[in-house]
C-alpha cells in the first residue's frame, strides 16, 4: 500500500511545490468550464488528502481524460509531480498539472480534516453527513441537494472563478493536527534602479520567479527570468474595432523553455524600445493563451499577452546560465522525410547564392526572393529561399562572401519545408538566420569543409538544377499550353516558353491604382477619379489627391509552334519595357515619342517567360488566362548548354 505524504496538502498550500507528495482522492467531480461565454469543454475537481487534512484541487485540462478513463477515481492515491497554488477567494487550492497513479482504488485512509482560510487544518472541522450511504470526504456539493449542512457549521465556501458557480463542502473531526510550517520559495523583487514603472497592485505579494515550461493559464501571480531570442517589427492593422499595432518577441529562459510574448496598441509605445535582443528580462503578470500555431513556432503551447498591469524589468547583470539561442538542429538528409510545411532548424555551409529577384504573389503583391544551397556532413544539400528583407540583409551579406571564396556556415532556425519538386527550405515572417553562430555544431561543420568536406560528393534533395535554366522550369512551346490542356486542372500549371512579343494592345497598357500603405504593402487597389477631383479607393473607402499606375498589359507573343495572348503585370511589365508604368504614362501624356519607342524596341526579341496557366470564367465563358510573372532575356551562352543537355537525354534514350 502507497504511504501518504505527512502534512503534504498543508506545506503544498503553503507554497512547497517541490515536495511532490503523495496523496488520496476523496472526492472527485467533472464540471463544466466556460468562459466569455462559450464551454471551453469538462474540467475535473477534486479533493484532496493526505490522510489528516483535505484541500480543493482542480485537475488541469491534459489530466480530464485520465479521469474520464477511469485511471483516476475516488479512492485513488496519486503523487502530484507538477503543481502550483491558486488563491482563490479566501481560500487556496492545488491546481494539479501533472501525477502518476500509484494505486487506482483504495478505501479512503485515515480521518481527513479540512484546512481554515489560512490554509491550516481547521481547528473545528465539521462531519459530512452520509451520502448514499457512506460516508463522504470533502463532497464538492455545488447544486447537490443529497449534501446537508446546518446553519451554524463552518462550512467553507469554494469559488471557481472558472466555472462560473461556487461549491460547498464540508468536512469531517479528527484529532488534532499539528501545523507543518514549510519553506517558502523566495520572491522575485526587482532592485529600484531599473525596476519597470508599471502599474502596482495593492497589498500583492511580489511573484516569485518560476520556468518558462511551469507558466500555465491556472496560475496567479507569476514571473520569469530570460533572454530575448528574437524581436518583431511594429505591425499595423485594422480590423472591425478600427486600426491597431502590434509587436511580439521571444524569450529563452535557462532552462531551455521558450515562449512569445505580444504587446497590443499603448503596450507596442511602452515596451518596444524597452525590449532589446540579447539582454536578460523579468517579465512579470500577463495574460496566456494558447499558442496560435500559424504564426507561433515555439515549442510551447501557450504565448503571454501582456495587460496594464504587467512589467518587463531589465536585468543589467549578465546571466551567463541563459544561452543566447536555443536550436533543434535537423540533418539535411532528414529533411528528405520531413512533412510539407514543417517547421524545423538546419545548419550548413552556404555554397552558392544566387542573385536577387522580384516576384510577384498570387494576391498580386511584390516580393523579393534569392535562393542559396546549404551542405553538411550527412551526403545531402539543399536548396534555401529567402523572401523579402532577408534577401538585402543576410542575403546580400552572404552572395558578397561566397564571390570573395569564403563560405560560410548558416543557421536557420524556424525554416519551412516545402516539398514542390523536391524538398526544400524557405524563410518565414518568423526565421532567424545566424552567419557562423558561434556553436559546436558550427565549428564542427567549419572544420569538415575546411578538411575536405568542400569537395565532398553530395546530392541534392531539390530538384536538381538544369544547366542553363532556373530551378523547377518546365519548358513547353506555345502550342503545347492548348494541345496538352494546361491550365485546365484545379491548379495552375508552371512553364517557361521562348518566345516573341509580336504585339502590344498600347492604348490600355496601365491602371490607376490606390497609392495608401495597408501595413508594410500597398493597396494596388483600382481607384477611380471623383467629381472633387481626387482619387477614390472603394476598398479603402478614402480619396487621394495622387494615385499610382500600374502595368497591365496584353501582349500576343508567338514561337515556332503558333501564338498566344498572355498578360503581364506590373514587375513583368518592368522587365519586358525597362520602366515603371508611371514613366510609361508620363510620356503618353506629353506625346513624346520616346513612348512609341519604348514599346517598339522590345518588340521581335526573344525572351524566356514564364507563365502561370490557368483557366478563369468571364461571365458564362471559361477560358485559359495565361499569366507572365517573370521575363528574361534569352543568354545565349545558358541556352545553348540547355539545348545541349536535351539532346544528350534525347541520345540516351534512344
Amino acid at each position: 500500500m502507497a504511504r501518504l505524504t505527512p502534512n503534504g496538502v498543508a506545506a503544498a498550500l503553503a507554497g512547497d511545490t517541490n515536495l511532490k507528495p503523495v496523496v488520496q482522492i476523496v472526492e472527485l467531480r467533472g464540471v463544466n468550464v466556460n468562459g466569455a461565454g462559450v464551454t471551453r469543454g469538462e474540467r475535473f475537481r477534486a479533493v484532496v488528502s493526505d490522510g489528516t487534512t483535505t484541500s480543493s484541487a482542480l485537475f488541469a485540462a491534459q489530466l480530464s481524460d485520465h479521469a474520464r478513463s477511469g485511471a483516476l477515481r475516488r479512492g485513488s492515491i496519486v503523487q502530484l509531480s507538477e503543481y502550483v497554488i491558486n488563491d482563490v477567494g479566501p481560500r487556496r487550492i492545488i491546481v494539479i498539472l501533472n501525477l502518476e497513479v500509484l494505486v487506482s482504488e483504495c478505501e479512503i485512509i485515515g480521518n481527513p480534516t479540512g484546512l481554515s482560510e489560512t490554509g491550516f487544518p481547521n481547528p473545528n472541522p465539521t462531519r459530512v453527513e452520509q451520502f448514499n450511504g457512506a460516508p463522504q470526504y470533502g463532497l464538492m456539493a455545488g447544486n447537490s441537494s443529497n449534501t446537508t449542512t446546518k446553519p451554524s457549521d463552518n462550512v467553507p465556501l469554494f469559488q471557481n472563478s472558472m466555472a462560473g458557480n461556487s461549491s460547498n463542502f464540508a468536512t469531517r473531526s479528527s484529532d488534532k493536527v499539528p501545523v507543518f510550517q514549510p519553506t517558502v520559495q523566495p520572491s522575485y523583487r526587482p532592485a529600484p534602479n531599473y525596476k519597470n514603472h508599471g502599474a502596482i497592485m495593492k497589498n500583492e505579494a511580489p511573484a516569485r520567479i518560476i520556468p518558462i515550461s511551469a507558466l500555465n493559464p491556472y496560475q496567479g501571480r507569476w514571473a520569469i527570468k530570460a533572454r530575448v531570442t528574437a524581436k518583431g517589427d511594429i505591425r499595423r492593422y485594422h480590423n472591425a474595432k478600427g486600426d491597431g499595432k502590434v509587436f511580439s518577441f521571444d524569450l529563452l529562459d535557462s532552462d531551455g523553455g521558450e515562449i512569445r510574448v505580444t504587446c497590443f496598441n499603448a503596450l507596442v509605445d511602452r515596451f518596444y524600445e524597452v525590449v532589446e535582443v540579447g539582454k536578460v528580462y523579468v517579465v512579470s503578470r500577463g495574460n496566456l493563451r494558447p499558442a496560435q500555431k500559424n504564426y507561433n513556432h515555439l515549442n510551447n503551447e501557450w504565448e503571454i499577452l501582456l495587460e496594464n498591469g504587467s512589467t518587463v524589468d531589465l536585468c543589467p547583470d549578465e546571466d551567463s546560465s541563459i544561452p543566447t539561442q536555443r536550436f533543434d538542429f535537423r540533418p539535411i538528409n532528414e529533411i528528405e522525410d520531413a512533412q510539407n510545411n514543417a517547421i524545423l532548424d538546419i545548419i550548413g555551409v552556404v555554397t552558392s547564392v544566387n542573385p536577387c529577384t522580384t516576384i510577384q504573389r498570387k494576391n498580386g503583391m511584390e516580393t523579393q526572393k534569392r535562393t542559396m544551397n546549404l551542405k553538411d556532413m550527412s551526403g545531402r544539400s539543399v536548396e534555401v529561399t529567402m523572401w523579402g528583407d532577408f534577401c538585402n540583409r543576410e542575403g546580400s551579406q552572404l552572395q558578397e562572401m561566397v564571390e570573395r571564396g569564403i563560405f560560410p556556415v548558416l543557421a536557420v532556425k524556424a525554416g519551412k519545408v516545402s516539398d514542390f519538386s523536391g524538398k526544400s527550405v524557405g524563410t518565414i515572417s518568423s526565421t532567424q538566420l545566424f552567419i557562423n553562430p558561434d556553436s559546436a555544431e558550427a565549428h564542427s561543420l567549419r572544420q569538415w569543409f575546411d578538411s575536405g568536406g568542400r569537395d565532398a560528393s553530395t546530392q541534392s534533395i531539390s530538384r536538381d538544377i538544369t544547366p542553363g535554366a532556373s530551378r523547377n522550369e518546365i519548358r513547353k512551346t506555345v502550342a503545347q499550353i492548348k494541345d496538352e490542356g494546361l491550365g485546365m486542372g484545379d491548379k495552375p500549371d508552371w512553364i517557361t516558353v521562348k518566345a516573341s512579343v509580336i504585339f502590344f494592345k498600347n492604348e490600355s497598357f496601365c491602371y490607376t491604382s490606390c497609392p495608401n500603405m495597408i501595413g508594410d504593402r500597398q493597396c494596388n487597389k483600382k481607384v477611380t477619379k471623383s467629381t472633387s477631383g481626387n482619387w477614390t479607393c472603394d476598398k479603402c473607402d478614402r480619396e487621394f489627391e495622387e494615385c499610382d499606375y500600374r502595368y497591365l498589359l496584353q501582349l500576343q507573343i508567338q514561337d515556332h509552334s503558333g501564338t498566344a495572348w498572355v498578360t503581364a503585370f506590373q514587375e513583368a511589365g518592368q522587365e519586358l519595357l525597362g520602366c515603371s508604368a508611371r514613366e510609361l504614362y508620363a510620356l503618353k501624356e506629353r506625346e513624346d515619342p520616346r513612348f512609341a519607342d519604348t514599346m517598339l524596341d522590345c518588340l521581335f526579341q526573344e525572351y524566356l517567360l514564364r507563365l502561370k496557366v490557368k483557366e478563369e470564367s468571364y461571365g458564362d465563358e471559361r477560358r485559359v488566362k495565361n499569366t507572365v510573372v517573370k521575363v528574361e532575356k534569352v543568354d545565349p551562352s545558358g541556352e545553348s548548354k540547355f539545348l545541349l543537355d536535351l539532346i544528350s537525354k534525347s541520345s540516351v534514350l534512344h
